[in-house]
C-alpha cells in the first residue's frame, strides 16, 4: 500500500490483489422465504386430503375436537408438514366458538386445561395459532396465561393470526420466550380467485421486500387451485417455501439481509377479518 499526499488528506491507493472478489459464499444473498399455513383443518375430509397433497411444507392448522383432525393430523405429520393447534378464541363480536374454545370469562385453571386438552387432541402438534382471537388476544393476562403454558409444553412455537390490530399475542410470546410470527397476509378474505392470486403475489412481493413472509388461507376450493397452480412455480421464482419454525427461526437470527418489519401497514390492518 502507498500513500500519495494530496493539499489536504492522505488518498490511499490499494494493490489490486487487496480487491480480490470475496468468496461467492460471502456475496450470496439468501433467498426469499415464506411459510404457508392452512387453518379450520379437521373439519372436511377431501379437503383436507387436498391440503395434504400440496407440493412442500406447507403447515397444517387443526381445529381442536373436529371430526378428522386425528387421522388427517397423522397424515401431516406422516408427509412432512408441520401440525399445529388452530385454537379458537373470543371475538370482539362474540360469534359462537368452536369445540374446544378459550374464552374471556374463564378462569386461569379452566383456560390451562382446555389448551391442554385442544393439545392432546391434535397429535403431532408443534405449534399453535389463534382461530378468530380478536377479543381475547389484545388481553395480556390471557396471552400470558398462553405461553406460560407453551414454554412448560415446550418446544412449541406460536403464530399470531392477527385478527385484530390490537393484538398483543405476538409480544406475549417474544416476552416469555416462545418462538413466534405473525401473519402478514390473508390469502382468502375474499372468496375470489383473482384476489387470492393478488394476496398470494403480495406475499412474494413482501418475502423480497423484507426477507420473510407469512401467509394463512383455508381449505376451500379456490384457494387450494391457487395454491397448487403457484407452489410449484416458487423455486423459479426464486422464492423458497418453508416450515414455519425455519421461518421463525431465519427471524429471530438475523440470516437475512433484510430488516423484518413486524407493524403491520395500514392495508395489512383493513385486511384483518376478526372472524377468522
Amino acid at each position: 500500500m502507498k500513500k500519495i499526499r494530496t493539499g489536504l488528506w492522505p488518498v490511499l491507493f490499494l494493490y489490486p490483489a487487496f480487491f480480490s472478489p470475496l468468496n461467492a459464499q460471502q456475496w450470496a444473498m439468501p433467498a426469499p422465504s415464506i411459510s404457508i399455513i392452512i387453518d379450520d383443518m379437521g373439519k372436511r375430509l377431501e379437503a383436507g386430503q387436498r391440503v395434504l397433497a400440496l407440493p412442500g411444507p406447507v403447515a397444517c392448522a387443526f381445529l381442536p375436537q373436529a371430526r378428522y383432525t386425528p387421522s388427517l393430523a397423522n397424515s401431516a405429520h406422516a408427509t412432512g408438514k408441520e401440525v399445529m393447534l388452530h385454537l379458537p378464541m373470543d371475538s370482539v363480536d362474540r360469534r359462537p366458538l368452536d369445540a374446544g374454545a378459550v374464552t374471556l370469562d374463564m378462569t386461569e385453571q379452566q383456560f390451562v386445561a382446555t389448551v391442554k386438552a385442544g393439545l392432546a387432541s391434535v397429535p403431532h402438534a408443534v405449534g399453535i395459532n389463534n382461530h378468530m382471537g380478536s377479543l381475547l388476544t389484545r388481553h395480556p393476562g390471557h396471552m400470558l396465561w398462553l405461553m406460560r403454558l407453551m414454554q412448560h409444553q415446550a418446544p412449541l412455537f406460536f403464530i399470531d393470526s392477527r385478527t385484530t390490530v390490537e393484538t398483543v399475542a405476538r409480544l406475549v410470546a417474544v416476552e416469555n420466550g416462545v418462538p413466534a410470527s405473525e401473519r402478514n397476509v390473508f390469502l382468502d378474505n375474499q372468496l375470489d380467485a383473482d384476489e387470492i392470486r393478488f394476496q398470494f403475489n403480495r406475499m412474494l412481493q413482501l418475502a423480497r421486500k423484507q426477507g420473510t413472509a407469512l401467509a394463512i388461507g383455508h381449505p376451500n376450493s379456490l384457494t387450494l387451485a391457487v395454491l397448487e397452480q403457484q407452489i410449484p412455480k416458487l423455486k423459479q421464482q426464486g422464492i423458497r417455501l418453508v416450515p414455519v419454525s425455519e421461518l421463525i427461526e431465519l427471524q429471530q437470527e438475523g440470516e437475512h439481509t433484510w430488516q423484518a418489519s413486524w407493524s403491520p401497514s395500514h392495508k395489512d390492518a383493513k385486511n384483518s377479518k376478526p372472524s377468522l
